[in-house]
Order: C-alpha cells, then sequence, then structure tokens
C-alpha cells in the first residue's frame, strides 16, 4: 500500500529507552485461564484486557492483534525513568517499522477526521506510543506479551513493533498491508472511544452474564476490524495488488476458532472473545468495499 510520510503533527510518544518499575509476569498464560479472564474482564466491562486470553503458550503477542490490543483497564499510573522521546520526527525516524507504523496511523487520523467532518462531527486525535519489552500506559503496564492496544483513558494507540515480527514469522501474515491493519484496527478502537460504543458495552457488559459479556466483546471487535476496513476503503486508490489478500490472511490467522483449534486442538465458541477467522475477514471486508462508516453496525442482527 502507498502512503503518504506521517505529517509530523501527529501525536507520538516513544517510550523505548525508558526503565520501568513494578508490573508482572505478561506472557504464557494457559488456555485454561480464558473462562476466567474472560468472566472477570469481559463481563466486567474491560474489552482490551480480554486480549491477553490469547497470549499463552507459543502463540507469544497474537493476544494483541486478537482483540486489537482491545482497550486496557482504566487504573492511573505514572512513567518512570529516563530515554525514548517524544515528536513525530524523532520517534518515527527509528526504523522502518516505526516508520510505516506511524505513516499508517497518520493516514487513519486524517482519513477519520475527514469523514467526522463530514458527517458534522467533533474528531479527537489518539496518540500513538511505541514501547520496547515493557512500557507503561494511563491503563497500566503495557508489555509485548500483550500486542498492540489501545488505552481509553489517555486515549492513546500502544505498539511494539517487534509484534509485526510474530505476524509474519508465526502466523504467516506477512506484507505492510497486515500490519496497517493492525494499526488500523487499534484506531478503529479509538473511534469507538469518541461515538461511545466502548461505554456503551462496557455498562452493558457489567450486568451480563458471562456468555452475554463476549458476544458483546465479540461485536466491539468486529466492528473495529469493519473499521480498519472502512480506512483501506477510503484510500482504495492507494492499495497495490496483494494488499487485501494480505489483510484476509491475518485476520483468518487472528480468528478465535482458528487459534483455538491451533492451540488445543478443539474450539470453545461460547468462550470467543473476537470473532471467528469468517467473522473477523468479512467484517473487514464489507467495511474495505464500502469505506462507510455506516455498514459497521455489529450491534444490531446477526454477525
Amino acid at each position: 500500500m502507498r502512503l503518504d510520510d506521517f505529517d509530523n503533527d501527529i501525536n507520538v510518544e516513544d517510550q523505548r529507552g525508558q526503565s520501568f518499575g513494578g508490573g508482572g509476569g505478561g506472557g504464557g498464560l494457559l488456555l485454561g485461564l480464558l473462562p476466567l479472564i474472560g468472566s472477570r474482564f469481559g463481563c466486567g466491562g474491560i474489552v482490551v484486557v480480554l486480549l491477553i486470553f490469547a497470549v499463552f503458550g507459543g502463540l507469544g503477542n497474537i493476544g494483541g492483534l486478537l482483540t486489537g490490543g482491545g482497550q486496557a483497564p482504566t487504573t492511573q499510573t505514572q512513567r518512570s525513568g529516563a530515554g525514548g522521546g517524544t515528536g513525530a520526527a524523532a520517534a518515527c525516524s527509528v526504523d522502518a517499522a516505526t516508520r510505516s507504523t506511524c505513516n499508517a496511523f497518520s493516514s487513519a487520523e486524517n482519513t477519520w477526521e475527514q469523514l467526522f467532518a463530514q458527517s458534522g462531527e467533533r474528531f479527537q486525535a489518539p496518540k500513538l506510543v511505541f514501547y520496547g519489552g515493557r512500557g507503561m500506559s494511563g491503563c497500566g503496564a503495557a508489555m509485548s506479551a500483550m500486542g498492540p492496544f489501545y488505552c481509553p483513558s489517555d486515549q492513546g494507540v500502544y505498539i511494539d513493533t517487534s509484534f509485526f515480527q510474530e505476524l509474519e514469522q508465526k502466523f504467516r501474515a506477512a506484507g505492510d498491508f497486515a500490519q496497517y491493519y493492525v494499526v488500523a484496527h487499534e484506531f478503529g478502537h479509538h473511534i469507538q472511544t469518541l461515538t461511545g460504543a466502548s461505554e456503551q458495552v462496557r455498562r452493558a457488559q457489567s450486568r451480563a452474564s458471562e456468555a452475554e459479556g463476549n458476544e458483546l466483546s465479540v461485536r466491539l471487535e468486529l466492528q473495529a476490524d469493519c473499521y480498519a476496513g472502512v480506512w483501506a476503503g477510503q484510500n482504495r486508490s492507494r492499495l497495490e495488488q496483494g494488499d487485501i489478500e494480505e489483510g484476509m490472511r491475518a485476520a483468518q490467522a487472528i480468528g478465535d476458532d482458528t487459534l483455538q483449534r491451533e492451540a488445543q486442538g478443539r474450539v470453545v465458541p461460547e468462550s470467543f472473545t473476537h470473532g471467528t477467522s469468517a467473522q473477523r475477514q468479512a467484517w473487514l471486508r464489507r467495511g474495505l468495499e464500502s469505506g462507510d462508516p455506516a455498514v459497521c453496525d455489529t450491534f444490531s442482527g446477526a454477525i
């Protein structure tokens, strides 16, 4: 996908090189803990932390993309240490992966700002935060095992670019558009914060059963997939041959059914929190083909 260089006025923070105290283990959660995690976080309204359910065994960092990073808990914390940096010019020029992430983030910001303006709505841009291994967000600790995620407390998209290596090498979802899909999905969670969808789901989950909470999480994640497609559809002229296929391979690789089948040899539909491979592909394609956010109503009817 041919993207312009990032705008220098995007809000970027670089935590790489900083040290952070505290924290706990982040990877290696057993699949058997998924129902417990879903019960404690899904029905409690913490949609984003559900991403951790996929961070077990050899699956490594795919947890973040599963939820699209989702949205983390909202406990406020403070950063400590020195190093890193702020500002797009410095933070986005560290390496090729960082630059491409900034290019996608900047494109998504421009696209959604225009869409909001067209509908007469006020747009507020999120920030992009790079971290390496361990960082800190307004929602708590950021760890590589979490993968990319969105924090509603500080409206930040958090990315450790090493995740893209996992995506390519372990999950055979290579290509620039596969990576852009990750960024656009996380940006989609920010759109849900602006529209109020995330808060509505959080409130509904606080009153829901575990199964009902999981279904609401699935619908929220599929909408973020659709929003990622909307971004791509709005920039269709920039797509290159093979881009759509790259996105579909990535969406297929991170479906709940595919991950569970590969991890444990069986599928537990009632524990799904992000949607099947087919559902994720379908909603990504729906947004891409239309370029219209109005088609992304995953909360009405069947999904």
